[in-house]
């Protein structure tokens, strides 16, 4: 009897040594086994990220010449397609960047803070949090194209705004000059408002969110998948606007754009997993 309780044991702690071992090294042991099926949500078991499946397919991106707000950068308007990709259904919060970094650039710790969205973050530093994401967590992340950011914002639509042409505080997190709400002009948790139809939350306004692309003039003509980095340019884009931005800087097609080492009260970011 007793030889037959020393070898369950030795088992029981050889499983759990496998396990651990499974772990570490990112491979699906029982316990931790998912699928990343294109058409399906996904969760990232060590942060717990939520990440929504964006189907492939073509929009015009930029704006149209006659669009209340546009500014010529944002053409010539073209049609872009994209391949199908996972996006984070919200921002990157404090929470999420602290269980990966331990700590955030500048110390954002108040009542909450976990869901509210990381701010003050450059460039430079979105690259090291997603570095050693993809060391410690499950799957290969980065951030969104500006394609993909601008396909995902619109949805399906051809609007200012993923919700129509007139915004509201209902659908955005903005500086309302107009009908100002009592927390106008402030940083909301993720998720408080309506998502767009992909069920991505806070597309527009709240911080903005850091793209992997450089600030380059649009080539015209139709273009697949296109990501345009130049070396010799230190300026990444940025979109979607702030919780104190006004509405023009919501835009589903507005671009904005800082330097990589520049660290913005209100830049963010949004993450895209790879199929």
């Amino acid at each position: 009897m007793n030889r037959l309780i020393l070898s369950i044991t030795i088992l029981m702690t050889l499983f759990m040594t496998m396990d651990a071992r499974a772990y570490e090294q990112e491979v699906n042991a029982e316990w931790m086994a998912f699928t990343t099926t294109p058409g399906k949500d996904w969760v990232e078991p060590f942060t717990g990220m939520e990440f929504v499946w964006i189907p492939a397919g073509c929009f015009m991106m930029g704006s149209p010449k006659l669009e209340k707000g546009r500014m010529e950068h944002e053409g010539p308007q073209r049609k872009v397609c994209v391949d199908g990709f996972w996006m984070g259904k919200y921002e990157v919060t404090h929470g999420e960047w602290v269980t990966i970094m331990g700590k955030d650039p500048d110390y954002h710790y108040f009542d909450g803070f976990e869901k509210y969205p990381m701010s003050s973050v450059s460039w430079d530093d979105t690259q090291k949090f997603i570095q050693k994401l993809n060391t410690r967590g499950v799957g290969k992340f980065r951030l969104p194209t500006e394609a993909e950011w601008e396909y995902a914002c619109r949805s399906g639509t051809t609007t200012r705004y993923s919700f129509g042409d007139i915004i509201n505080t209902d659908h955005a997190n903005y500086m309302d000059d107009i009908k100002p709400s009592i927390d106008s002009g402030s940083i909301k948790p993720v998720g408080t408002l309506y998502p767009n139809n992909f069920g991505l939350y806070d597309m527009h306004g709240n911080v903005w969110e850091w793209c992997e692309d450089t600030f380059e003039w649009y080539s015209p003509g139709p273009v697949e998948n296109p990501l345009i980095v130049r070396a010799d340019n230190p300026v990444r884009v940025v979109r979607g606007g702030s919780g104190f931005s006004t509405p023009e800087y919501l835009r589903s097609a507005f671009r904005g754009g800082y330097k990589t080492n520049e660290r913005k009260i209100l830049n963010g970011l949004r993450l895209v997993r790879s199929p």
